[in-house]
């Protein structure tokens, strides 16, 4: 896809990598649709969007509302004329031991609120989102492709039972979605991350990250930069399809 004057939905584009993303391509020449339930961030997002020669439009949104993704989609489609992509990046993370246990005595135990949190969020919002965009593309009669962010933490990652499950979730989806949706045009593949240099990883405690770090083969987290030139990649090549891109600097789980 030649992606300069396409409009692209990017969700979970207040920051982190859904920021460094919608940067990347409106220096391609997209219309950028920024979607987040925070507000001040998209600003931010649209201002370095700007910067870069795009035009963007932010829409407050919860992706996990039926309704909220219903109005949303139609918003876009009427601000600008049509759909022709979407980044599927919008997620959380709670992470905790299922059973957390010392000398045969159960201290704490995975609450099912941040199991159903992640579920919600990570995989029932991908699968909305997904939807809708399909709705569109579709009834706009024109070829899309929708990328969706899965994780390497796919294949089972300690303590991280509801996110792993969620991003499995999605990469299974993703060949689903290719399969069934090819006949219209429109392709669908997915970016699995490995550990990145966001926010969200800032967050663990520094023994941690350092014990992450070594595991990785580049010894490094990766750049937000270079997970957005993986979407750029799956958004311009016109024959992936059906496929998880691992972006993980060598790391096996």
């Amino acid at each position: 896809m030649q992606l300069h004057g396409k409009t692209i939905v990017i969700t979970g584009a207040a920051q982190g990598l859904g920021r460094a993303m919608a940067e990347t391509l409106a220096g391609q020449g997209a219309n950028l649709a920024l979607v987040d339930v925070d507000e001040g961030g998209l600003r931010e997002t649209a201002e370095l969007c700007a910067k870069s020669g795009g035009r963007s439009r932010g829409y407050a949104a919860d992706v996990t509302n039926e309704q909220e993704v219903e109005a949303l989609f139609k918003r876009v489609h009427d601000d600008f004329g049509g759909i022709d992509a979407l980044v599927n990046n919008a997620g959380i993370t709670r992470d905790g031991l299922l059973v957390k246990a010392r000398n045969g005595k159960v201290e704490t135990t995975l609450s099912l609120e941040a199991f159903r949190n992640v579920i919600t969020v990570d995989l029932t919002g991908v699968f909305l989102c997904g939807r809708e965009a399909a709705v569109w593309m579709i009834e706009g009669g024109k070829p899309g492709v929708i990328v969706n962010i899965s994780s390497i933490s796919r294949a089972g990652n300690l303590g991280q039972t509801n996110y792993s499950a969620a991003k499995a979730g999605v990469a299974a989806m993703t060949v689903v979605w290719a399969k069934e949706l090819a006949s219209h045009g429109i392709r669908v593949a997915a970016i699995a991350p490995g550990f990145c240099d966001t926010r969200l990883v800032a967050a663990i405690p520094t023994t941690v990250r350092d014990r992450i770090v070594s595991a990785i083969p580049l010894r490094r987290l990766a750049r937000p930069d270079e997970i957005a030139q993986a979407a750029l990649f799956v958004l311009q090549n016109d024959y992936l399809n059906g496929r998880v891109l691992d972006i993980d600097g060598g790391l096996r789980l």
